[in-house]
C-alpha cells in the first residue's frame, strides 16, 4: 500500500509539474501569479495600494526595482514624471466632503521620497478627490469638487426632490502652477455648474430643451441613482496635448465627456470661445445617450466606466479612446476601446437623431464566463507598446495582461491590504488598487537609476515559476 501510495504521489507531483510547465500558472496566491516571459511585456510596473503609504515599481516577477514612502494613502492617482519625480494625491480626513476618492492633498517627491511640494485643497466646501494629471507645461490639472447650498442648486434648476442631502456638490477642473513648496497659482478652472440644462422649472436658471442641448448636461438626470450630493461622480480627468481636450468619467452618469481646454478662464465659464468655439461646453460625450434625450437604455454602452484615455501615438489603436467599464447593474466587467469620430481634429460627428458616435466600441475584452471577470470599483486599462493589454481589477487588487488574442500572459495579485503585508500561501483580502501602469525600460525617469531588483512585496516570496528575461532581451 506504501509503495502505491508513494507511486501516486510522484505521479500528482509529475501533473501538477507539468501543469505548471504548460501553462505557466504559478500556485502563488499573492505576488507573481504567472509569467510568460515570450509574450508579456517585459517593463517595470508601477501602483499604490489604496490603504498604504507606499508606491511600488516591480519587475514582470514582483521584484522590487524601486519605492517611495510617503506619510498619506492615495487619493486614488499617482504619475512617475519622466524626471523621475512621483507625483501623487493623498487622502485628508474630511466629514463634511467624504465619498470613495476623496483626497484634498497633492504631493511631489523626488526619486529617493523626499517631499518637494505639497498642496492641500480641503475644507468643508471644496476638495480634490480621485485624479489630478501632470501637464506638459509642468502644470498639474486637479479634479475637484465644490458644495452648492440647496438655494443654489434649487436657483441653477434642480428639482427641489433631488436634493436629499441638502447640497449638490459641483465638479471642477483647476489648472495648478506649483509656486514655492506648498502653494499654487490657480491659471485656469472649469466647472461643471456652468454647462447644465434643465426642462423643470422655467422660473429658475438654464431652462431648456434637454435633447437640444447635447453640450450641456441635465441637472435632473440621475441615471437611476440616489439623489445625494455626490450625484456625478467624476472619477477620473486625462489631458491629449494634441487637441488640447480633456477627457472626464462619470461614474453615476455613465457617461464620458470631453472639453476644450484652449479657452481662458472666462470663456471655460460660457458657450463661446476656445479653438472650437463652444467655451466649456461638452464637445463630446458617449456611454449613455438617453442622458441627453437621445436613444433609449437599449443604446447603453458604459456603466460606472473608469479611466477613459486616448491611446498613445505609436501605439496600436493610437488616438482612440480605452476605458475600464465597469459593468456594474450588467454584472461583468469589461476593457472597451472606441473610437469618436472626427470630422476634422477635435471635432466630433454628431447625428440628431441618434446623438454622438459610433454606436457601440470596436474592441472589446471580458472573460469567457463574463461573471468571472467583474471590479464593481476602481480599476483601469492600458494599451501596451507589444500590442497586448494591461488590465487593473482594481476592487480585487489584480492585475493581468492579455495579447491580442486575449491570451492570459502575465499575472499579478497586490499584497499589501489593510492587515499589512501577506505571506505567500494566505488569501488576498482588502488589498484594492485604483490604477496600474507598466513602464517600458527605456521610460526618461529610469536612465541613470539603480533598478537592482530587490525582494518582492509579500513575505516568504516564491519566484520559482517565474523566468525574467534581460533588458537587452526585451
Amino acid at each position: 500500500k506504501f509503495a502505491l501510495k508513494l507511486i501516486a504521489m510522484k505521479f500528482t507531483s509529475f501533473l501538477l509539474t507539468f501543469f505548471i510547465t504548460v501553462t505557466g500558472i504559478s500556485q502563488n496566491t499573492i505576488g507573481i501569479i504567472s509569467n510568460d516571459s515570450d509574450l508579456s511585456y517585459n517593463g517595470y510596473t508601477l501602483f499604490a495600494p489604496i490603504h498604504s503609504t507606499e508606491t511600488y515599481l516591480i519587475n514582470n516577477c514582483g521584484e522590487i526595482v524601486h519605492q517611495w514612502t510617503g506619510s498619506y494613502s492615495p487619493a486614488a492617482s499617482l504619475y512617475l514624471l519622466e524626471n523621475g519625480n512621483l507625483l501623487r494625491t493623498g487622502q485628508l480626513d474630511n466629514t463634511d466632503i467624504n465619498f470613495g476618492g476623496v483626497g484634498g492633498r497633492i504631493e511631489l517627491f523626488d526619486w529617493d521620497s523626499n517631499l518637494l511640494w505639497e498642496y492641500n485643497y480641503s475644507s468643508t466646501l471644496i476638495s480634490q478627490h480621485h485624479d489630478i494629471y501632470p501637464m506638459p507645461n509642468g502644470n498639474v490639472l486637479m479634479l475637484a469638487v465644490t458644495t452648492l447650498s440647496e438655494q443654489e442648486a434649487i436657483q441653477a434648476g434642480r428639482n427641489p426632490a433631488l436634493l436629499s442631502d441638502g447640497k449638490l456638490y459641483n465638479e471642477q477642473i483647476l489648472e495648478l502652477q506649483p509656486v514655492g513648496s506648498d502653494q499654487a497659482n490657480i491659471v485656469w478652472e472649469w466647472n461643471i455648474i456652468d454647462h447644465v440644462v434643465q426642462d423643470f422649472d422655467v422660473t429658475k436658471d438654464n431652462f431648456g430643451v434637454i435633447g437640444d442641448n447635447p453640450n450641456l448636461l441635465d441637472i435632473n438626470f440621475l441615471n437611476n441613482n440616489n439623489p445625494e450630493a455626490n450625484w456625478l461622480h467624476i472619477n477620473s480627468i486625462q489631458y491629449n496635448e494634441t487637441l488640447d481636450q480633456i477627457v472626464m468619467s462619470s461614474r453615476r452618469m455613465s457617461e464620458i465627456y470631453i472639453i476644450d481646454h484652449s479657452t481662458t478662464t472666462a470663456e471655460s465659464a460660457s458657450n463661446s470661445g476656445g479653438v472650437h468655439g463652444k467655451g466649456g461646453d461638452f464637445l463630446y460625450r458617449w456611454g449613455n445617450p438617453i442622458a441627453y434625450d437621445k436613444g433609449s437604455t437599449n443604446d447603453q454602452t458604459l456603466f460606472s466606466q473608469h479611466y477613459p484615455h486616448w491611446i498613445n501615438d505609436g501605439l496600436i489603436d493610437s488616438g482612440k479612446i480605452i476605458v475600464f467599464n465597469n459593468g456594474n447593474s450588467r454584472g461583468y466587467s469589461s476593457v472597451d476601446i472606441f473610437n469618436p469620430i472626427q470630422t476634422a481634429p477635435g471635432v466630433y460627428e454628431y447625428d440628431v437623431t441618434n446623438g454622438f458616435s459610433p454606436a457601440l466600441a470596436e474592441w472589446s475584452y471580458s472573460s469567457s464566463e463574463p461573471s468571472d471577470f467583474f471590479s464593481a470599483i476602481l480599476s483601469s486599462g492600458q494599451r501596451l507598446p507589444n500590442g497586448n493589454t494591461l488590465i487593473c481589477d482594481g476592487d480585487s487588487g489584480y492585475f493581468f495582461e492579455i495579447t491580442p488574442s486575449n491570451e492570459i500572459v502575465w499575472e499579478y495579485i497586490n499584497p499589501n491590504s489593510t492587515s499589512g503585508i501577506l505571506t505567500q500561501g494566505d488569501e488576498p483580502a482588502s488589498n484594492n488598487v485604483f490604477r496600474v501602469k507598466k513602464l517600458p525600460f527605456d521610460y526618461p525617469a529610469f536612465v541613470g537609476r539603480d533598478l537592482t531588483p530587490t525582494v518582492p512585496i509579500e513575505l516568504n516570496p516564491d519566484l520559482s515559476d517565474c523566468t525574467l528575461l534581460n533588458i537587452s532581451e526585451s
